[in-house]
């Protein structure tokens, strides 16, 4: 019996877009918030753990973690990390390893985007970057490159192109690719992942990986699911990641949190 095979986790790790977070309605379903509320009340830990940085979250999204007490937010695929509003650890990109992704790119020309902290910087921009960052709602702040500040921690950089574009494109081997949209990637060292963060921090909490649990609909969320005891993947995510679901839950437009949370018996 499903309810049986999935005890209570003791911290379930959220994905926003497309997750809990319906982007081409820039809605959170009403059914969320009362699910979550209902496991904080039964003492499990909740997290974020997305592609986007603190400054690209949704209001939405902001919202529902100020209101339900969300503490943990692991953001740009773990890269920075924050506990109440704190940093926890972070893993920012070395300086040559930026220096040479984007000599990469600039080669072929195609646009990248530099994320920090809390911004989304560009040095140029394409149709393939404005398709990819406005399906999200983003603007990205167009800068100089000759004076831009590359001593500050830069964590994760966007390349704007399609999979039919990628030959002879060829990073470091310290670096990897994941793509999040048709005509974008992020661009990461090779270690970085959500899972690495989540399995820091249930290292520093005490949680053997079976007591976490996880929700997710894309490509960055495989290594997430590996990882965590049960993987939940919507309806509406990503053929490759539901391979790696324990359980496929109903779409994130069809409230398909809430309904796997009442049938596991967590709620």
């Amino acid at each position: 019996m499903l309810n049986n095979s999935y005890p209570l986790p003791k911290i379930i790790f959220f994905d926003i877009d497309d997750t809990l977070y319906i982007k081409d309605e820039g809605r959170i379903p009403q059914s969320v918030k009362p699910a979550l509320l209902a496991l904080k009340n039964q003492g499990v830990l909740l997290a974020i753990a997305t592609g986007r940085s603190l400054g690209i979250m949704p209001v939405a999204v902001r919202e529902l973690i100020d209101e339900i007490g969300i503490d943990y937010l692991l953001t740009m695929n773990g890269q920075y990390n924050e506990y109440a509003g704190k940093k926890l650890f972070d893993f920012p990109l070395k300086k040559q390893q930026v220096k040479e992704i984007l000599a990469v790119f600039e080669h072929r020309n195609i646009a990248t985007a530099i994320m920090t902290k809390t911004d989304i910087f560009c040095f140029n921009q394409s149709e393939h970057l404005k398709t990819a960052l406005g399906s999200l709602g983003i603007t990205p702040i167009l800068a100089n490159k000759e004076g831009f500040d590359f001593d500050q921690h830069i964590y994760q950089i966007l390349a704007f192109y399609e999979d039919h574009e990628a030959q002879n494109i060829v990073l470091p081997p310290d670096i990897k690719t994941t793509r999040w949209h048709q005509c974008a990637v992020d661009v990461l060292d090779h270690q970085s992942s959500k899972a690495r963060s989540i399995a820091k921090l249930l290292n520093e909490l005490n949680i053997s990986k079976s007591d976490a649990a996880a929700f997710g609909d894309g490509l960055n969320d495989i290594e997430m699911f590996k990882l965590v005891g049960t993987a939940i993947a919507m309806d509406n995510g990503h053929p490759d990641l539901k391979q790696h679901a324990d359980i496929i839950c109903l779409r994130h437009d069809q409230d398909g949190i809430e309904n796997i949370l009442k049938a596991l018996k967590w709620n």
